[in-house]
């Protein structure tokens, strides 16, 4: 974070410090980490929904038959739909008579002696199996082969971080599908996860899979590279695919006030408390150690996060382990100058570097929306 950018920040913290939320009540100073517990309710009903969007994931990656495909005796097979164009061979002796047609929206086809032979849900192997079943009435024992040409019927929509590559189709955009196809596959014939540093710019931790209206999150992280399967699910008919940007600092967590590096930090560097303060260079001479804040949830909703206190001095000095609480995303820590004894007037004090921090476009649309430019411009 450059210097002109902190200095905005700090500039900001302290011109707003009159602000007040009355939405927003809170203990006087703070739950104590170590009498924090998250609410029993919530958080059942947090890892209730976990393990079963984890017991659909796995559901979806072991499937052996979709509107795509089916498995007969082992093998995946592609289900013709409307659209998909077929070449059904006649051979008559040695010689070879080829006839292209399309399946018609009522997913039918006409063929020969025969009209309206529905093989929309069928594959090919039933769909030949249908054909020379029909033809023996005409022909005695008929020979057919019957393959896709062009499949149209089934496809998945892919966008985010995918690479354009120089030749063939790639980048976001709509694919068919040919078979049983797994998210992987699919990501791979798009032209793959934008590379960058570490992982890359695309977020395989956290893809998002939208089948009839519903979401899910897989890691594909853990299928590459650490071999769990059970995340690279089979693509269904219509969904949709999002590989999101890997945000620039990740899973990060926020330290400022009386530290000697103040700014934004990997939460994998800053875990807990002891490991943000010292990522952050350590309190300064005038840090009220005792009285450090850990501000939880802001990101998620502005009127209802966690106030938390903890004493770096009990940890250091009494090696109360204890008060050293585990950060998680979006946490700030903040060691103040002196100690806070109304924590409302601390948050409302602190929610313009917050919002400035978690919302940048509040700001973005508050100082260039019409109005003010125009009262800007007059002034000028």
């Amino acid at each position: 974070m450059s210097c002109r950018t902190v200095n905005m920040i700090l500039a900001l913290f302290a011109g707003f410090c009159v602000l007040f939320i009355s939405s927003c009540t809170f203990e006087t100073r703070g739950i104590p980490v170590k009498e924090f517990r998250p609410a029993a309710a919530a958080e059942e009903a947090d890892t209730k929904q976990k393990k079963e969007m984890e017991k659909e994931i796995v559901r979806m990656s072991q499937i052996t038959g979709n509107s795509v495909f089916t498995e007969i005796r082992g093998v995946s097979e592609y289900r013709i739909g409307p659209g998909d164009v077929l070449i059904i061979t006649f051979w008559d002796v040695a010689k070879s008579v080829p006839y292209t047609t399309v399946v018609r929206p009522d997913g039918k086809i006409s063929y020969s002696y025969m009209d309206d032979i529905a093989v929309a849900g069928h594959t090919s192997h039933e769909v030949d199996e249908i054909l020379t079943k029909a033809l023996k009435e005409y022909i005695r024992k008929p020979r057919l082969d019957v393959v896709v040409k062009e499949y149209r019927s089934k496809s998945a929509l892919l966008f985010g971080q995918i690479n354009r590559l120089q030749t063939g189709i790639s980048g976001p955009g709509k694919y068919p599908l040919m078979g049983k196809t797994r998210i992987l596959d699919l990501i791979v014939i798009a032209g793959g996860p934008i590379a960058g540093e570490e992982f890359g710019n695309a977020d395989l931790r956290k893809v998002e899979v939208v089948r009839r209206g519903k979401s899910y999150t897989v890691n594909l992280y853990e299928a590459m590279f650490k071999g769990d399967m059970s995340q690279n699910i089979v693509i269904d008919n219509g969904d949709i695919v999002t590989v999101p940007e890997l945000p620039t600092y990740g899973e990060r967590v926020y330290v400022f006030g009386e530290v000697n590096s103040q700014g934004i930090y990997r939460l994998k560097d800053a875990y807990d408390l002891l490991a943000a303060v010292s990522k952050a260079g350590g309190t300064t001479r005038v840090a009220v150690d005792s009285d450090v804040k850990i501000i939880r949830g802001y990101e998620k909703d502005r009127n209802k996060p966690i106030i938390l206190a903890a004493n770096l001095n009990e940890i250091l000095k009494k090696g109360d382990i204890a008060q050293n609480i585990s950060l998680q995303d979006g946490d700030v820590v903040y060691v103040p100058r002196t100690a806070i004894g109304d924590i409302n007037e601390f948050i409302a004090n602190t929610v313009p570097l917050l919002d400035y921090l978690l919302y940048p476009d509040t700001y973005r649309d508050a100082y260039f929306n019409p109005d003010t430019m125009l009262r800007f411009n007059k002034l000028n």
